[in-house]
């Protein structure tokens, strides 16, 4: 990874974790120990079972979050963007990465180590009790995303993630704004290519999705939502 430097004051990620507490005054301190760095599309910057390096938040890009499953299998457990936390969920308990990371176009990540984290957490009450509710929050998010995908069929999770994705990364032209290949979308639903291909085969002969060099735009969102209302 290639190095850089970022300025917290004028980033426009609302939604980052550092950012939100930018007024506190004894952050201002902390955000200079900051380090910085680029990732080409396809670099792995957070190994499985390697040592915690800190939190990593995302500047600019998009990351896919991996765990590997039976027979060595990837699986995808969250896409992120910026503004986005990883690595937490190791941080101070095992101290060693429960995931890995690696980014789905060029990324310009910001960097806390464990000794800066820890020290923030130690001395700032404010940013220790919202990062405790932080935790809770993805806890939830996790416990609702395993239960919803026990319940779902195939072709249920498939357009589950297709609206997720509508929703994390919005759309441009009615062609979502990520551009994940039909493997990526079977890790990230649980099945094979071969049966995405089938179901999005599916759904474009039904005239609720389009496919243009391999992008994907939904067409009927309240279609796809009707499909998987009671999931809900």
């Amino acid at each position: 990874m290639r190095g850089i430097t970022t300025d917290c004051t004028s980033c426009n990620n609302a939604n980052c974790f550092i950012k939100k507490h930018l007024h506190l005054e004894k952050m201002q301190d902390f955000i200079l120990e900051k380090t910085n760095y680029t990732c080409k599309k396809g670099q792995q910057f957070m190994i499985e079972g390697a040592p915690i390096q800190g939190l990593y938040f995302i500047f600019k890009g998009k990351v896919k979050v991996l765990k590997t499953g039976i027979y060595g299998r990837e699986q995808i457990v969250r896409l992120t963007t910026d503004g986005d936390t990883l690595g937490f969920r190791g941080f101070g308990t095992s101290n060693r990465y429960l995931i890995a990371a690696s980014a789905l176009e060029d990324t310009v990540l910001c960097n806390f180590s464990n000794d800066v984290m820890h020290a923030i957490l130690k001395s700032i009450p404010e940013f220790t009790y919202d990062m405790m509710l932080f935790y809770a929050e993805e806890l939830n998010k996790s416990e609702n995303r395993v239960k919803k995908i026990a319940q779902m069929n195939v072709r249920e999770r498939v357009i589950d993630i297709l609206l997720y994705l509508l929703k994390k990364f919005g759309h441009t032209n009615n062609l979502l704004n990520i551009n994940l290949s039909r493997k990526e979308i079977a890790d990230f639903a649980g099945t094979t290519d071969e049966q995405v291909t089938r179901i999005l085969s599916s759904l474009k002969k039904e005239g609720v999705i389009k496919i243009v060099n391999k992008k994907i735009g939904l067409m009927e969102v309240d279609k796809l939502k009707a499909e998987i209302i009671e999931h809900k």
